[in-house]
C-alpha cells in the first residue's frame, strides 16, 4: 500500500473485535489503513471499511513478502490466541523498519515474550480499550476517548497551538469543524462554565463531543 502525502500508514494484524475497532478508529482519523487476517470472512466484512483488507496466514513462509510494511508508520498486532503468528509478525515489522510496533497480549508470559521481540508497546484491552488505542497511536493531542454511542464521541485534547490566545468566538469550532466544547481543563482544574471570550492559554486541555465522522478534524 503507497503511503499518501500528509496521511498516516497502519496495518493491523488480526480482525477481531479489538482489531477491527482499531482499524475502523484509524479510518475514521483520516489515515490509511491495510488490515489483515487468515479468515477469508473477518478480511471480505472489513473491506469496504478500510483502505485495504488482506487475506494472509502470518505463520507461513513468505506471508509478509508483498505487503509493504516498510511503508507503514505503524503496526498493531492483535492475534492473541496465536503466539506464534503474534511473534512472526512482529519480527517482520522490525526486520521491515517499522518505527512503531503495538501488540495485544492476553497474559503477563505472553506480555514478555513480546516485548523481548521488540513491541514498543503492549496492550490488553478489549473492544473500547480498542477504539482509546487507536486514537492514541494517531495522535498523541488526545488524552483521553470515551465512546457516547455507535457514532458520537467525547474527547479530551490538548489545545492545538493554533488556537492558542484565541476564544471560542474567534474560532467557531462548531460551526467550522462540528465540534462542540462542553469542558475546559486549566492547571487540573475542569469547569463547565467556559466563557465564548476567554483565550486559551498553553497547557489547557478541552472536552469535546462530536460525529465519529468529524473526529479526524481533531488531527493535527
Amino acid at each position: 500500500m503507497k503511503k499518501q502525502e500528509s496521511k498516516k500508514s497502519y496495518a493491523v494484524f488480526g480482525l477481531g473485535e479489538f482489531g477491527r475497532s482499531v482499524a475502523e478508529e484509524l479510518m475514521a482519523a483520516g489515515a490509511d489503513v491495510m488490515a489483515i487476517d487468515k479468515d477469508e470472512d473477518l478480511v471480505s466484512d472489513i473491506a469496504p471499511h478500510v483502505t485495504m483488507a488482506v487475506q494472509v496466514d502470518t505463520t507461513e513462509l513468505h506471508a509478509f513478502d508483498t505487503l509493504g510494511l516498510s511503508n507503514m508508520d505503524g503496526v498493531i498486532v492483535t492475534m492473541t490466541s496465536c503466539l506464534e503468528a503474534s511473534i512472526m509478525t512482529i519480527m517482520a515489522a522490525k526486520e521491515a523498519g517499522v518505527p512503531f510496533i503495538l501488540a495485544k497480549s492476553r497474559n503477563a508470559t505472553m506480555t514478555s515474550i513480546l516485548e523481548r521481540i521488540g513491541a514498543d508497546k503492549i496492550v490488553t484491552p478489549e473492544r473500547d480499550g480498542g477504539i482509546r488505542v487507536a486514537r492514541n497511536i494517531v495522535n498523541g493531542n488526545f488524552i483521553d476517548f470515551f465512546e457516547l454511542s455507535k457514532r458520537v464521541r467525547m474527547v479530551e485534547i490538548s489545545v492545538k497551538e493554533e488556537w492558542i490566545g484565541k476564544n471560542l468566538k474567534e474560532l467557531s469550532l462548531r460551526q467550522k469543524h462540528k465540534l462542540n466544547v462542553v469542558a475546559l481543563r486549566r492547571n487540573e482544574e475542569l469547569t463547565t462554565n467556559i466563557s465564548p471570550d476567554q483565550p486559551f492559554l498553553h497547557g489547557d486541555s478541552v472536552l469535546v463531543i462530536t460525529d465519529k465522522k468529524y473526529i479526524g478534524e481533531l488531527i493535527s
